[in-house]
Order: C-alpha cells, then sequence, then structure tokens
C-alpha cells in the first residue's frame, strides 16, 4: 500500500497484492516468510518512488536467527499445535495471577511465551543468538537493521504494560532469554534505511528510510480509527475480531483476567484493552470447507440469504478455542450448538447467520466488560478493517451493542502505518487525536444505528445472557 499525505489529506492505494499460504512440513504448520519477503519486494518496485517505508504484521510469531544473522528455518505459524499444552507448563513455573499481574495479557495458547516454552530444548533454539518477530525480520531484511518494535513485543506475554519494557521477572520464571531480544524501539523511531541490494532489486533510488511503525496491525489499526472524542469503543475486524477500548493506563485486576481482557500496548503511551474474539475466521472456514466439499458459496448470495434468515436462532462463542485450528468449521459450529442447547442450522445461510450474530453478541460482551472493567463509559463503536465490508455484520453489532456504529476505514491498520511514518517524517503533526481529526475529515465513513430490524433489544439481551451463563 501506498499513502499520500498532504495539510488535511490522506489518501491509500493498492499498488501490489500476493498470497500469504502457510506450508505444513513434517508435521508442523509454517509461515512461507521467504514468498513473504520476495512479496515486500514486489511491492516496493510497483510502488516507486518512495520517501519513506514502514511494516505492520500480525503478532506473536518470530523467526530465530544464528550468530551470523541468518535465519533459522521458517518460522512456525501460532495456529500450530505445538503450543498445546504449554501454558499448563508455564503455569507450573509462574501461576496465571502472577503472570498477568506483570503483564497484563489475556491467555492464548499461542502467545510468544508458550512458543518459547514448546521450542525449548530444540536445535534451533540452542543455536539461536537472536529473535525477531515477524515485522522486525522483515525490515531487518531491507535494512540490516535489528529492533524489536513495542507494539508487537507487548503481545509477546513478556512485557509489562506498566513500565512499557520486558519483564525480567517474567522471563526469570518462565527461563526465557531476553538477550534474544534486540533493543526495543518505539512508534516513529528510525529503523534503518533500505540497504543497496534491496534498492538495486526494487528500483527505488537511496536513501529511502525505514520507520519503525506501530507493527502489530492491530496497533496500526487502531491508531487510524477516525474518533471524534475520547469516548469510543474499537472493533478491529477481519480473521479475528479486536474489541475493547483505548486507555492510557493498564487494568490488571484479576477480574480483568477472569474476563480474558488484554492489555497491549498502543502508539503515544497509550494502551489498549480489548478482548481478542475469533472472528470472521470462522466464515472464512465455513466457507473453505464448504468448497472443499463441492459446495462453493457466493458470499454476496450468502449475506443476502443470512440476512433474511431468523435471528438470534443460534447462537456460539467466538472466542471458544476450538474454533482455532484450521479444518471443518460447520461441524464444530454444529457441535456448539448441540452442547449450549441451541437448535443446529440447516444451510449455509443459517450457519452464516450464525456467526455473525454471534460476532456481533462478542463484541457487545467486550463492549460492556471493557467499560466496566476500566470504568469508563463510551458513546459509539468504531469498526475498521476488512469487516466494514460487511455491512450486515456492522448492523447486527449496533443492534447487539445498542450503540451507533461507524463503519471504516477498511484498510486501518495500513493507514495507521502511513500516518506514524508521517508523522515522524513531520508531514503530520501533533498527537494521535490531531491525527484522527485529519482521518475523520479525509474519509469516507458510514454509520449503522440501532435497528432493531435484527432482533428486539429484550432478544439480544436474552441471547447475551445465554453466552454469559453458557460459557
Amino acid at each position: 500500500m501506498t499513502g499520500h499525505v498532504g495539510p488535511g489529506t490522506v489518501e491509500l492505494r493498492e499498488v501490489h497484492r500476493f498470497p500469504n499460504r502457510p506450508v505444513r512440513t513434517g508435521g508442523t504448520l509454517h509461515w512461507d516468510v521467504l514468498a513473504l519477503y520476495q512479496g515486500v519486494l514486489d511491492g516496493l518496485r510497483a510502488a516507486s518512488p518512495v520517501d519513506s517505508a514502514g511494516v505492520d504484521s500480525w503478532a506473536v510469531d518470530y523467526g530465530l536467527l544464528d550468530a551470523h544473522g541468518a535465519l533459522l528455518g521458517n518460522p512456525v505459524h501460532y495456529r500450530d499445535a505445538r503450543t498445546d499444552g504449554m501454558a499448563a507448563r508455564v503455569s507450573e513455573r509462574i501461576t496465571p495471577e502472577e503472570l498477568y499481574a506483570h503483564t497484563g495479557l489475556q491467555h492464548l495458547p499461542f502467545n510468544t511465551l508458550y512458543q518459547l516454552a514448546a521450542a525449548r530444548g530444540t536445535p534451533q533454539l540452542a543455536a539461536a543468538q537472536q529473535l525477531l518477530l515477524i515485522p522486525d525480520l522483515l525490515s531487518y531484511w531491507l535494512t540490516g537493521v535489528r529492533g524489536t518494535e513495542l507494539t508487537n513485543a507487548s503481545t509477546t506475554q513478556l512485557v509489562d504494560p506498566r513500565t512499557r519494557d520486558f519483564s525480567p521477572a517474567v522471563a526469570e520464571a518462565a527461563d526465557i532469554e531476553l538477550s534474544l531480544f534486540p533493543p526495543l524501539r518505539q512508534p516513529g523511531d528510525p529503523a534503518g534505511e533500505l540497504l543497496p541490494e534491496v534498492l538495486e532489486e526494487t528500483g527505488l533510488t537511496g536513501p529511502v528510510p525505514v520507520t519503525a511503525v506501530a507493527s502489530h496491525d492491530t496497533a496500526s489499526a487502531v491508531a487510524a480509527v477516525p474518533a471524534a472524542t475520547g469516548r469510543f469503543a474499537y472493533i478491529a475486524t477481519g480473521t479475528w475480531s479486536l474489541a475493547g477500548l483505548e486507555l492510557t493506563s493498564p487494568v490488571l485486576s484479576d477480574e480483568s483476567r477472569q474476563a480474558n481482557f488484554t492489555n497491549e500496548l498502543g502508539v503515544d503511551g497509550t494502551v489498549r484493552y480489548l478482548r481478542n474474539i475469533m472472528g470472521l475466521w470462522l466464515l472464512q472456514e465455513c466457507l473453505r470447507t464448504w468448497e472443499s466439499q463441492g459446495r462453493p458459496q457466493d458470499l454476496e448470495t450468502l449475506l443476502r440469504d443470512a440476512a433474511a434468515a431468523p435471528p438470534l436462532r443460534s447462537v456460539i462463542d467466538a472466542g471458544d478455542p476450538r474454533f482455532l485450528a484450521p479444518g471443518d468449521m460447520p461441524r464444530r459450529i454444529a457441535d456448539a450448538c448441540r452442547r449450549t442447547g441451541r437448535p443446529v442450522p440447516e444451510d449455509p445461510a443459517g450457519y452464516a447467520r450464525c456467526v455473525l450474530d454471534s460476532l456481533a453478541l462478542a463484541h457487545r460482551l467486550a463492549v460492556e466488560d471493557a467499560q466496566r472493567l476500566a470504568a469508563r463509559e463510551v458513546d459509539a463503536v468504531h469498526v475498521v478493517g476488512g469487516g466494514v465490508h460487511n455491512a450486515l455484520l456492522c448492523q447486527l453489532t449496533a443492534d447487539a451493542c445498542r450503540l451507533p456504529v461507524t463503519a471504516g476505514p477498511a484498510e486501518a491498520s495500513a493507514l495507521g502505518n502511513v500516518v506514524v511514518q508521517a508523522r515522524a517524517h513531520g508531514t503530520l503533526r501533533g498527537d494521535i487525536g490531531d491525527v484522527r481529526r485529519v482521518l475523520r475529515g479525509a474519509l469516507p465513513l458510514r454509520t449503522y444505528e440501532p435497528s432493531g430490524d435484527h432482533g428486539s433489544p429484550q432478544e439480544w439481551a436474552r441471547a447475551a445472557q445465554h453466552l454469559r451463563t453458557r460459557t
């Protein structure tokens, strides 16, 4: 993506899109990180000329480097089964209560902490001299400069959100060497310049600085929320739904831990207080399953039929870890309905409606819980990311939350990436609130008001209570 930033304007353009196909080999699911890097190089070539570059990606995964800076094998995918049982093993060394008090991070079985526990004793980890999170690895290949960007580091379950630094207590308890991580850097810090070989490969004319952006894609997405005031909740939608509030300090109570909220770090000293929800992955996996069975579905038709399906008939817990792995999602949804006493959907439209109703309910519960736990009230919900294209999901979220939903931008991560670069280079000025005002005036947005057309407030309340008592 390229961004053009000027006085009161931010424009975004897609210049190159490339596939991201994980590969299973030797029983382990890997990222094809070399193919991703080639896609980055191709994208830089297509984007020429550029004044600055920044890299954001998903969280928790990493590559290991040897003493010469060479990559020790393809990074393992967070959906791989190697972390099964690791949380229990780590809890023998540090209790969940202690771990949350130090890091404030939601329990997720694939957090970097558990991946490193799973890797203990392997030849790769024994040979490793350094660990780079995925965006830092790509940035290193572009510049030759190593660093650990803070927003992504905060997802490792090794960072204390109060000090905004690594926690020696957690690392010692979990037997993890913090020396594996290069020094921390903040969003907006310089991260080097494109290497001569990269300039030659891409046809760019140097020097081209690389800026450390908010390299966790959700951190970039939240930075691009076009809110008018601070009284907002956000939902970053896509494969995952990340729903919560932007705070100035973490919430580390045990009640917050039991509610499975996370305290990840954002730009300008903020905390992203949120709950991870399985997201549109549920629908994506249904579509993949039906296609593999010879029953491909047209998404536009499916969503139209889902909108006409009875509301709130079948709902599931969209945070259930049983939905994490790839595979037959309709079967798992049917099993979940049976376990909780809900009717099993009868056709693809029913499954789609089940997924979207369930996501809207999960959004409602997350927004309600975040306000209660953080003692903070909101007046509106902002939906950003790919889910803004799903009008039914946006409307259901407004109905479920009983709050207006502002949808947009869809490419929030790319916009957040661009505005952090622009601010670092002086093209944009001010704090994140000033940046958001520019975005609000520059972007097309759509607002959904609670309508009652897809279930009355009482029906949504009953469905939410059903989930609370069954999960």
